[in-house]
């Protein structure tokens, strides 16, 4: 892998922020109206029960916070490549002495860099707005974001390759994928609020782990070692099954002409 052709497309995506600020906008915009929704929720609830339940309801901004680092780390890669399809640049990428490792790794720089920048922002908001600070998860924190990043990777490498296999018909899918695990990655509430077959289906999704492991840090449970490293192992698998998923699917593109196809429709 060529590092320095890494960065260079890298820096392509990055340039496309400075050009159209509109573009930096939308990654504050979005996830500071669902901060906002959700942390007035928190305040609600909060005002309206007593005992332990105000402090532990707190989980609720620090799931949106969370959901939001691996949501835009699978933006990340899935918006690089569409922006490549819409600026009609893909063929001249993959015409180019360009691998697809070095392609792959610049999309998730990209998520990476999405990911830190609002993350950043969202945890000052919630510090100054609802006295709810993220480091309280302490060294819990880093793998947490970590699990999710590369799991949005994971989902953004699938959401390309379902877009390469479909055609334009299937842009939509870079939003909605992330959507589809959400309900059963116990976000908002505990892998025990899903009916008893579901449980066991949201175990096989890292995300489910990292939330949970939020969750029983934020009640006092200390280091979520299980869940960290169940949902360690379970990203390694996704990210090898979507790899293998992009390399098919890029293959056969390559040598039945969808890519021409992806480009001019």
């Amino acid at each position: 892998m060529n590092f320095r052709v890494l960065g260079s497309i890298a820096l392509r995506y990055f340039w496309l922020y400075t050009r159209h600020p509109v573009r930096i906008v939308e990654l504050i915009f979005w996830p500071f109206m669902q901060l906002l929704v959700w942390g007035f929720l928190t305040k609600y609830l909060q005002s309206q029960t007593s005992g332990d339940f105000p402090h532990t309801i707190t989980y609720l901004i620090g799931a949106i916070i969370l959901w939001d680092a691996l949501f835009r780390a699978q933006q990340g890669v899935a918006i690089s490549f569409l922006e490549d399809v819409w600026t009609r640049n893909l063929l001249n990428i993959f015409a180019a002495p360009v691998r697809t490792s070095e392609y792959v790794g610049a999309m998730f720089l990209v998520g990476f860099c999405r990911v830190a920048f609002t993350g950043a922002i969202l945890s000052i908001i919630a510090i100054v707005a609802y006295q709810f600070n993220l480091f309280q998860l302490e060294l819990a924190l880093i793998p947490f974001y970590l699990n999710l990043l590369f799991f949005g990777w994971s989902m953004g490498l699938i959401s390309v390759s379902l877009i390469l296999r479909f055609g334009h018909g299937a842009e939509s899918l870079a939003w909605a994928i992330p959507f589809m695990v959400q309900p059963f990655s116990a976000v908002f509430y505990p892998v025990s609020a899903l009916p008893d077959w579901l449980q066991s289906v949201s175990q096989i999704f890292p995300s489910t782990h990292v939330f949970e492991g939020m969750r029983g840090v934020i009640e006092g449970g200390g280091f979520p070692t299980p869940s960290i490293l169940a949902a360690l192992g379970l990203n390694v698998l996704f990210l090898a099954a979507s790899m293998w998923l992009l390399h098919t699917m890029l293959t056969g593109a390559r040598k039945k002409g969808f890519l021409v196809k992806v480009t001019s429709s």
